[in-house]
């Protein structure tokens, strides 16, 4: 039986653990956060059950949801590696469960904002998503049919890690031509201080923008600038945007989902991005011109939907 009474969602971070009480109809009741301790696993999970403890006073509450960067066992039970935490095969609800109250589920961070989205933001209205979260890397989830797919072991949807050019660029996990190489916030600042370092008067602006220092040169000045119409800034991000929407287009291939929804902080830069992903996506679109095209959007819940989608999970018991 789906619960009537608010769930908790907490979302752990590398520097900080959000946590909300919410609505059964998405809404953020009481919030609440805390200093994230990455590297010990002691204080981690006593700083995410004083949250727990924190948020549900004076309510009745029966499940928390918890989201973390990582990969997560099928069952929802252990955290089997997390990149940027101190986890390994670390039985994190079985810890917490011991210091609160409530029953806890761990669930992926990218799956629960993308489930988050799904219930409450971009994704309302379609029964196949796919979401695309663009940072420093490339994170993905998959919902089919209304239920989030998570693979066999429980940690499908690296979508970061499709092979898009053999050979390529060396990524961060230690293969070659990922996607999250080319279609990433990494790629995208890689070429802007390779534009701004050449001493092309067409990276001028961005030259200004970082003080002539091409190390200095970060994302959002990038975004800033195409924002204000530089034409090399539009550029760069019309590049990463046929990356990512090629890639979507793969993935269609495979999954046929009606919607994309694209969040992360390289997806501030709005229709800058997102025309150029639908261009890319349509072009490389297997069948195009004699099948329906999947619509691309913004994601709507920003920072909150690992919170808002963990708490979702739990409520609809999707384990």
């Amino acid at each position: 039986m789906t619960p009537v009474n608010p769930t908790i969602g907490i979302d752990i971070g590398g520097t900080k653990i959000a946590g909300g009480l919410i609505a059964p109809d998405g809404e953020i009741l009481r919030r609440a956060r805390r200093e994230s301790p990455a590297q010990d696993v002691d204080r981690l999970a006593d700083s995410v059950a004083d949250l727990i403890t924190e948020l549900s006073d004076g309510v009745e509450v029966e499940r928390a949801g918890v989201a973390c960067a990582g990969y997560i066992d099928k069952a929802g039970t252990t955290v089997l590696f997390s990149p940027n935490l101190a986890w390994r095969d670390e039985p994190l609800k079985e810890r917490l469960e011991r210091r609160v109250s409530v029953t806890v589920t761990i669930e992926n961070d990218a799956n629960a904002a993308a489930y988050g989205e799904f219930k409450h933001g971009a994704g309302i209205g379609v029964d196949d998503m796919v979401m695309l979260t663009i940072g420093t890397g490339i994170g993905g989830a998959i919902i089919i049919g209304g239920r989030l797919f998570r693979g066999s072991y429980g940690i499908a949807a690296e979508v970061g890690h499709m092979r898009v050019v053999p050979d390529g660029i060396r990524c961060g996990c230690g293969n070659r031509g990922c996607l999250e190489s080319y279609g990433s916030g990494t790629a995208l600042v890689r070429a802007a201080r390779a534009l701004v370092a050449g001493a092309s008067p067409y990276g001028a602006t961005l030259r200004e923008r970082c003080g002539g220092n091409a190390d200095r040169l970060e994302g959002k000045h990038v975004t800033q600038a195409a924002e204000d119409g530089d034409p090399a800034a539009v550029e760069l991000l019309a590049d990463l945007g046929r990356w990512i929407g090629e890639g979507a287009a793969s993935m269609a291939a495979i999954v046929d989902p009606a919607r994309f929804v694209v969040g992360g902080g390289v997806a501030d830069a709005g229709d800058l991005l997102l025309e150029p992903i639908r261009e890319g996506y349509a072009r490389q679109l297997t069948g195009r011109g004699h099948r329906p095209v999947a619509t691309f959007e913004a994601a709507r819940l920003g920072n909150d939907a690992g919170m808002v989608g963990a708490a979702a999970l739990v409520r609809t018991e999707q384990r």
